[in-house]
């Protein structure tokens, strides 16, 4: 099972369209321009999607690039409403209530959806959490698939995180994350590589909610 303290990486990537040799920050500690003006325009594309669906690859290695596991999963979001297929689990939040359904156990916990001040969640991404949050760079120009991609480099404000660094990957053309790579002060490495993005994607209120009727034999732990 997915560790719970990764899935709020899954978001930073899956918002997924949103959002070189390396400049320095500042001895000030500010963030370039260059990286804010690609994710400011990032953000603002994202902005303009009703909705959103993609299809993404986890990779979680070492830091000496030893691979531990690979994942395939998908999201869909509206507004602060998600849905997350991954590894076993689905995951359904309204932005009121968060289920967290496990396949092999049957067993659908349900909690009140609060996430924390500065915590990367679906609906951060879309009020410029990384202004707020984080210390970026533009840190170089690269090919990713053979895609022209701006590499960014995030570090969080709050050292008391359980990540150090954060690599962001934008599609120079298009302004889409096409990858991000989390880095864990315990050393494993999160790698989202987005496999397909569909800005607009259909969406029902409905696809946010669990359904206990569409699971017989589920057990619901209400930790409200």
């Amino acid at each position: 099972m997915i560790k719970k303290s990764t899935i709020p990486f899954l978001f930073l990537l899956l918002a997924a369209g949103q959002f070189a040799i390396a400049q320095k920050m500042t001895s000030f500690g500010q963030s370039g321009s260059d990286a804010k003006a690609i994710l400011d325009a990032a953000s603002k594309k994202f902005k303009t999607y009703r909705s959103a669906k993609a299809a993404f690859i986890l990779k979680i290695s070492t830091t000496d690039n030893k691979s531990l596991d690979t994942k395939k999963g998908s999201i869909l979001l509206k507004g602060n409403k998600f849905n997350v297929q991954l590894a076993g689990q689905e995951i359904f939040c309204d932005g009121k209530t968060i289920w967290t359904y496990n396949k092999d156990t049957k067993e659908v916990q349900v909690n009140n959806y609060q996430p924390k001040p500065g915590s990367i969640s679906p609906e951060s991404l879309f009020n410029d959490f990384y202004d707020k949050d984080f210390l970026y760079r533009l840190r170089a120009t690269s090919r990713f698939h053979n895609r022209p991609v701006n590499v960014i480099e995030m570090t969080p404000l709050d050292k008391s995180k359980p990540y150090f660094k954060v690599i962001v990957l934008i599609d120079r053309q298009n302004k889409n994350v096409v990858s991000t790579e989390i880095f864990e002060k315990g050393g494993n490495r999160y790698t989202y590589e987005v496999e397909k993005f569909v800005p607009n994607a259909p969406a029902t209120d409905t696809d946010f909610v669990f359904n206990k009727a569409d699971y017989p034999g589920v057990d619901v732990v209400d930790l409200r």
